[in-house]
């Protein structure tokens, strides 16, 4: 068997005056770096080729060690004018960095030609937490619980109310999708957030009733104040200045490393989060919460890609315009929303549990949305 690739000419790493071939894309094999790309260009690739491997283990690895993720979630003194070290915002402004030093800003130019899809994308993102999340909160209003699942349901809506998901993008990468529309999404829905995220939050605690709707205007009040402008906006938009003022003959030295580190901070994000969920879990065993978790996970993710998918049916955009709204409705920057939760209810770290069952499910999702736009291999 042969794979169909998008172009016959391999990417280049150019240093100085030469230029040297790293990789072909392919639809059927992820990118495959040659003997000649920097080594961490070339573990970035491995690792994001078995990325979904690599989640799995930093949940094994939670669920087994899970002391040193419990250690690096608590706030660290630096012992200078009373500050301190949150490693889970450090973590997560890392994954931001990179990627938003990813970004390409010429590969967006083209899409002032057919914004529509661009368009969709952003306000479904924006108006789906507005629609499901009322939904949801109905379906577990016959849930025997003290407050009907409220503190699920404060929690998904901390998590869908957040940006779109940079490693999107990276799914677009695994298919024949539109890559340019889904990185547009991930960096407008970004840029809007210190706007968008408060106004979100602020309209579901007033469509929502329990004591949980407290904790949402609240986080909402954190969103507006510093959270989504330090945490989220700020990361992404260093990243995609740096990478404009970074000479050309070293941005291909620094993809590889920046890209890495991404991907191992976003590894370190699902370790500590996992060890904070698991460990309450293990320790004080509730079953209801952990199945309310999965649920409430599985039905919002699963109702986020259909609706993407439906309204891109419905415009009649391109099967991979089509992927790029499923994936801009149901991917949102779980990782960001964990440390909203943890910021908002620091006394619930079990609350942490809905964060992973929707980390896990919009993953397995993706692969299913970019798999319906991936050509069928050539027979050799």
């Amino acid at each position: 068997m042969t794979s169909w690739t998008r172009s016959p000419a391999p990417l280049t790493y150019t240093t100085g005056r030469s230029s040297l071939p790293i990789y072909c894309k392919s639809y059927v094999e992820e990118a495959v770096p040659s003997a000649t790309a920097p080594c961490t260009l070339r573990f970035a690739l491995w690792l994001r080729r078995r990325l979904g491997r690599a989640v799995l283990a930093s949940y094994a690895a939670a669920l087994l060690v899970p002391w040193p993720g419990l250690w690096l979630r608590q706030p660290h003194n630096l012992g200078t004018g009373g500050l301190s070290l949150h490693v889970p915002a450090v973590l997560l402004s890392v994954t931001l960095f990179a990627a938003g030093f990813q970004i390409r800003l010429h590969a967006l130019a083209r899409l002032a030609k057919r914004p529509l899809a661009l368009a969709a994308a952003l306000a479904l993102h924006l108006t789906a937490p507005l629609v499901l999340i009322p939904g949801l909160a109905a379906l577990f209003h016959h849930v025997p619980d003290s407050d009907h699942g409220g503190g699920t349901v404060a929690a998904m809506a901390l998590i869908v109310s957040m940006p779109v998901a940079a490693n999107a993008t990276v799914w677009t990468a695994k298919g024949a999708d539109d890559q340019p529309t889904m990185v547009a999404a991930v960096l407008g829905s970004t840029l809007i957030s210190p706007l968008t995220t408060p106004w979100v939050l602020g309209s579901l605690a007033a469509l929502l009733h329990g004591p949980h709707t407290y904790t949402l205007a609240i986080a909402a009040r954190s969103a507006h104040g510093s959270f989504a402008l330090i945490s989220i906006l700020l990361p992404s938009a260093a990243g995609a200045l740096s990478r404009i003022v970074t000479p050309k003959a070293w941005r291909g030295v620094l993809d590889g490393s920046v890209t890495a580190c991404g991907l191992l901070a976003s590894l370190g994000t699902t370790y500590v989060n996992a060890s904070s969920a698991l460990g309450p879990c293990l320790s004080d065993p509730r079953p209801l919460l952990i199945g309310a978790a999965v649920a409430a996970a599985g039905t919002v993710c699963g109702a986020s890609f259909l609706l993407g998918h439906s309204v891109g049916r419905a415009l009649r955009l391109a099967p991979a315009e089509r992927s790029c709204l499923a994936l801009a409705c149901g991917m949102s920057n779980s990782s960001a929303g964990a440390v909203l939760i943890t910021a908002a209810m620091p006394e619930k770290p079990y609350l942490l549990m809905p964060v992973l069952a929707f980390g896990l499910i919009q993953k397995s999702l993706a692969g299913l949305a970019v798999r319906q736009t991936r050509p069928p291999a050539s027979p050799s």
